[in-house]
């Protein structure tokens, strides 16, 4: 098995393509290793001293690593970790996932709809490309509310893909958005 890695926008991200699918549908993230219970392959990356988060993508993991560790010394094991999981062909997440908490009024789910279509087509794949993801969490008085995933979050330029690319695109195709606001 051979495991190719990519740089990622966000210095302390790294993205990792086991060469294979690594989730059937949707993504996780895990934000510690007390959250990566239903994930025995999070659950693995989390045992790797300096690790700080882990994301899973279509076909890839994306680590975040503590700002006091060095990448040539991380990645190694956890080029390790992710080996053994496949190799061993051990389950990437237990049972289904739990579902996104949304917040929108009844009377805009078309409006929402547009937007989660947009984000969809346009916005989702070329943030996975970067080792991420943004979901949509909300839609309130022309706010539109996402949280930034995997790589996406944290990273330097967020904000300014938050703000001048998203921000701007909703509003050039749905006019009743008015601003992007990140959620945690």
């Amino acid at each position: 098995m051979f495991i190719q890695t990519e740089s990622t926008p966000n210095p302390a991200t790294l993205k990792f393509l086991p060469g294979r699918a690594v989730m059937e549908t949707g993504t996780a993230y895990f934000a510690s290793a007390g959250e990566a219970g239903r994930s025995p392959l999070a659950e693995s990356l989390f045992a790797v001293a300096g690790v700080e988060g882990v994301f899973l993508g279509a076909d890839f993991v994306t680590i975040t690593k503590h700002d006091d560790r060095d990448w040539t010394v991380l990645k190694p094991a956890i080029l390790g970790v992710i080996m053994e999981h496949f190799t061993a062909d051990k389950p990437v997440v237990l049972g289904a996932g739990a579902a996104a908490d949304e917040s929108f009024e009844a009377a805009d789910s078309e409006i929402v709809d547009q937007i989660k279509e947009l984000l969809d087509t346009r916005v989702r794949p070329a943030v996975a490309q970067d080792g991420g993801d943004i979901v949509f969490r909300g839609f309130e008085k022309g706010v539109v509310y996402l949280h930034m995933q995997g790589s996406c979050s944290g990273c330097p330029s967020s904000t300014a893909t938050l703000k001048a690319g998203i921000e701007n695109m909703l509003r050039h195709y749905v006019p009743e958005v008015t601003r992007v606001e990140q959620t945690l």
